[in-house]
């Protein structure tokens, strides 16, 4: 952040147009690029709601928005967008045209098992997009929680926080005892490198799926050399997560646990500045793909406190309930 900061000119990304599929994600990077001047391609769902919320933001912003639309019209909310389970060729197409350099940005999502098909469409554009287009870069955001492995800093950090518990850690004795040790164990229990268990099963096995086809179209296209920007964003205040009442007590019991829960418009400009900083400065390929992973990550905290968190979630809920109903 600092790096970018110091560069004010890098973020225009003059002649690298970012595609953002998805353009009115929560968690996109669509506002901030355009408010800092750059080239943004927006495919979304033909919904004027959304279009016209895009609209809006692009009229009041310095940059310039991009639009596919099925037919010419007067009001381009009505007649902007492209589903990319259905219009994926003419997308294919239309984005193969792009001038410059440009940025694949995924950043879709669908609720159920429409998560992994929308995610394999997207696969499926990224290979095609590929071969037309070596000079093609990826970007990917990770959600936090999945399992990574993780830099032995927070291994140990985590690993001191748990030795000298404040707060529920002083009753971990009693609550492992009672519980058959499910509550509150140790993060990080085996050998380095750490190996941080943060899916939750509340998201469901199809939401997991299409995050990790994301991590492994980005493994596969760095090591073919592209350059590819994923980063882990931290858990956040969408939408989409505070429908799900038990999610939403969970956040709000985060921060008993040294866990930092972000709001939208605070993570969405801060992995859009990543973003930029990865395109001026692609980070140098770790041995392991789980550090190229690991490089940067903005995990709110959850690589470094001293819990499982499974093994801390009921106990979150417990907390942050009376919160999440207010």
């Amino acid at each position: 952040m600092r790096t970018v900061a110091a560069n004010p000119a890098w973020l225009t990304l003059e002649g690298r147009p970012v595609v953002v599929l998805g353009a009115g994600a929560e968690m996109g990077p669509l506002t901030a690029l355009l408010r800092w001047g750059a080239d943004v391609v927006a495919v979304d769902l033909p919904r004027p709601a959304i279009w016209q919320r895009l609209l809006e933001t692009a009229h009041r912003s310095g940059g310039r928005l991009h639009v596919p639309v099925a037919q010419e019209g007067a009001d381009l909310a009505q007649h902007a967008g492209a589903d990319l389970l259905h219009d994926l060729r003419r997308v294919a197409d239309w984005l193969g045209e792009v001038d410059g350099a440009p940025v694949l940005g995924n950043y879709v999502y669908a609720d159920g098992p429409l998560n992994v098909r929308v995610a394999v469409a997207v696969d499926a554009l990224t290979v095609r997009l590929r071969q037309a287009r070596p000079d093609l870069a990826l970007a990917f955001l990770a959600t936090p929680t999945d399992v990574f492995a993780v830099p032995d800093d927070a291994v140990d950090e985590s690993g001191r926080r748990y030795a000298t518990a404040k707060g529920i850690g002083r009753l971990r004795g009693p609550l492992r005892v009672l519980s058959g040790g499910r509550l509150l164990a140790p993060n990080y229990p085996g050998t380095l490198p750490g190996i941080n268990d943060s899916l939750v099963p509340q998201q469901g096995p199809n939401y997991a799926l299409a995050k990790r086809l994301q991590r492994w179209r980005a493994a596969h296209a760095r090591a073919d050399g592209a350059t590819v920007s994923l980063t882990v964003a931290p858990a956040t205040r969408t939408r989409s997560v505070l429908k799900n009442r038990l999610l939403a007590a969970a956040y709000a019991g985060a921060h008993r646990f040294g866990i930092e829960i972000f709001e939208p418009a605070t993570s969405n400009t801060l992995m859009a500045a990543l973003l930029v900083h990865d395109l001026h400065v692609p980070p140098s390929p770790g041995t392991h793909p789980w550090q190229d992973e690991a490089f940067a990550a903005a995990h709110g905290g959850l690589w470094r406190q001293p819990y499982a968190p499974r093994s801390a979630l009921g106990i979150a809920v417990l907390f942050g309930f009376g919160t999440a109903r207010g």
